[in-house]
């Protein structure tokens, strides 16, 4: 699955569909059915963050939630890859104020950093000439490189070989299993995830190979303030 015309145009029609009948155009409802239909990916409803008596709880109720606001909903189905607009927008009208969450491992795996090595790496995988799949950033300093599945299977493997017995919190992958808060939907109540660089035709459905991105990132982690781009 992926870009195709009829997707465009079919997200095109729902939106104008939805301006006739006096519908307001919810972002979550539209970036479901774009990520669904155009994008290829499967999305899943996720619990969020609400306030109560001055700080955050997540919804799904659990007192001592690890993952507040940052987890899928219990026994709610995912809108699948592949899904047309009309139906992804009426599967996430039965689930108002969800949280938009991505699986990882499927169509892509994730590469998590820091924004600051993220935004350095771009510089420098860019003058290489090296492509760049969807980086989404997160509210809380954290940047996301969206890269073909395999990427959390290579990184113990890339750290044997440069030495490291472990990269600690700056650099990790996320492969199956795992989910990301996706565009445009609050992450734990920190507020909103944002794209950095959007998906596009080429970059949704072939993310790139993580290699290069993980020797690139993994050099700048270990030495943030002697690497320059």
């Amino acid at each position: 699955m992926g870009f195709t015309i009829g997707g465009i145009r079919e997200l095109r029609q729902t939106a104008r569909r939805g301006r006739r009948l006096g519908r307001p155009q919810n972002p979550v409802s539209c970036a479901v059915a774009e990520y669904t239909a155009l994008w290829g990916w499967a999305v899943v409803p996720g619990a969020r963050a609400v306030r109560d008596a001055g700080r955050y709880v997540c919804s799904c109720g659990a007192p001592a939630c690890p993952e507040p606001g940052a987890h899928p909903l219990a026994a709610v189905p995912e809108v699948p890859a592949g899904t047309a607009p009309v139906e992804a927008d009426r599967a996430w009208g039965d689930v108002p104020g969800a949280a938009l969450l991505l699986p990882t491992g499927r169509s892509f795996d994730v590469v998590d950093v820091p924004e600051d090595v993220a935004r350095r790496a771009l510089v420098r995988l860019e003058r290489m000439g090296l492509p760049v799949g969807p980086v989404a950033l997160t509210p809380h300093g954290r940047a996301w490189f969206l890269v073909a599945p395999g990427a959390a299977a290579e990184l113990p493997g890339l750290l044997a070989r440069t030495g490291c017995d472990a990269v600690g919190p700056d650099l990790r992958c996320l492969g199956r299993g795992g989910y990301i808060t996706a565009p445009p939907s609050d992450l734990g109540g920190l507020g909103p995830v944002r794209w950095l660089r959007p998906p596009t035709p080429p970059t949704a459905g072939r993310p790139p190979e993580a290699r290069l991105l993980l020797g690139t990132l993994l050099r700048l982690a270990r030495r943030p303030s002697a690497v320059h781009p």
